[in-house]
């Protein structure tokens, strides 16, 4: 006859009696102990399992020293980008057998990291991935201590870092426009205080003046469709303008509506490219030519790096963090139907053939 399972929530001790050993050897297995034969090991759990006993997270913190716990701290984390990471993390995170928390702040004003940063080591967090958006790096990191792990999503620092391409993939992108016969290329930037948009301003500058075309002037908004739509309406309005390169997919979004308002078409009379691949950029009008964050690996490094923070030997105090670094991911160009050859003699421009019929 198979025993009965005891009512209430099972303990080590049921375990133990249901699987004919010691609550000790219990306790072995749920510590992965190597000093217990698999025909016990598999007893055990199979008695677990029976019982639906689950192992008491905090108990096993206090046995182990690990809470098996990673602490998120991020910033505007409405916009896409910082959300597909922040869910990049904790896909990663789940699958190497840890938790996520995490903090989501508005500014590093007024103690928010350094309360962000108690509330986690009130949770036994394990370590911290900072994800700084707008927030300066120094700034964000000033209020972490120097002994909990941490790694920062943004430009090289004290700790280990991880970087995207913010840089060469705009680069590119510009590069490409010009390719197709426009003369220049005129960009809509992120806001000013981002690492992320000054990265992006570079990479199309830099193409600019080594092709030796015109750097047009460029005021930095924010990443909304509005701010997109709002210093669209001026590109629009100017026939010169043929091509644009915009700091993310919304800015893009509101340039296409705003040239749609002037009367002009894209891409026969102005090629755009945006920047995230955000999942609606394959279903706009056109469908939008942008560049390809590649999330799943951001996250997956940042969990990376924080995990080998966490197994590798103790420093002497004194040392500091390691200021190792994983990056930059790649991004790539998605060219779709939104960017096509500038128009000559009234020639209208093609969307089809060539590099330009590429799918992602």
């Amino acid at each position: 006859m198979t025993p009965t399972p005891p009512p209430g929530r099972p303990g080590l001790r049921d375990v133990a009696r249901l699987a004919g050993v010691s609550h000790q050897t219990v306790s072995r297995v749920f510590k992965n102990h190597p000093m217990v034969s698999p025909q016990t090991r598999d007893r055990v759990l199979a008695a677990a399992a029976q019982l639906d006993f689950r192992p008491n997270a905090a108990a096993r913190a206090l046995a182990t020293g690990r809470s098996r716990t990673l602490g998120v701290v991020s910033f505007d984390t409405a916009l896409f980008g910082p959300a597909s990471i922040i869910a990049a993390i904790e896909r990663n995170a789940r699958a190497a057998d840890f938790f996520t928390s995490v903090a989501s702040l508005e500014s590093p004003g007024h103690g928010a990291v350094a309360g962000a940063v108690d509330r986690f080591r009130d949770q036994g967090v394990d370590g911290i991935i900072m994800i700084p958006g707008h927030v300066p790096p120094d700034e964000a990191l000033r209020h972490l201590p120097d002994d909990l792990p941490t790694v920062l999503l943004g430009p090289p620092a004290s700790v280990p870092t991880v970087s995207a391409d913010h840089y060469l993939a705009p680069r590119e992108a510009t590069r490409y426009l010009l390719e197709l016969g426009h003369r220049t290329v005129h960009h809509l930037p992120g806001p000013a205080d981002w690492w992320e948009a000054n990265e992006r301003t570079r990479g199309w500058r830099d193409a600019l003046v080594e092709a030796g075309a015109e750097v047009p002037d460029c005021a930095p908004g924010d990443w909304s469709a509005r701010s997109g739509y709002e210093r669209g309406r001026v590109l629009a309005a100017d026939p010169g303008v043929t091509a644009v390169f915009a700091a993310n997919d919304q800015i893009a979004l509101g340039l296409l509506w705003a040239i749609h308002e002037s009367g002009r078409r894209v891409p026969a009379d102005v090629s755009v490219i945006g920047f995230d691949d955000i999942p609606e950029a394959a279903f706009l009008t056109p469908p939008l030519t942008t560049v390809r964050q590649d999330f799943t690996a951001l996250g997956r490094h940042c969990v990376e790096l924080l995990i080998a923070q966490l197994t590798e030997a103790p420093r002497p105090a004194g040392t500091g963090r390691a200021a190792e670094a994983a990056g930059p991911v790649p991004s790539r160009l998605i060219v779709r139907r939104s960017t096509a050859p500038r128009r000559r003699g009234g020639a209208p421009g093609s969307g089809r053939g060539g590099a330009l019929g590429r799918r992602p």
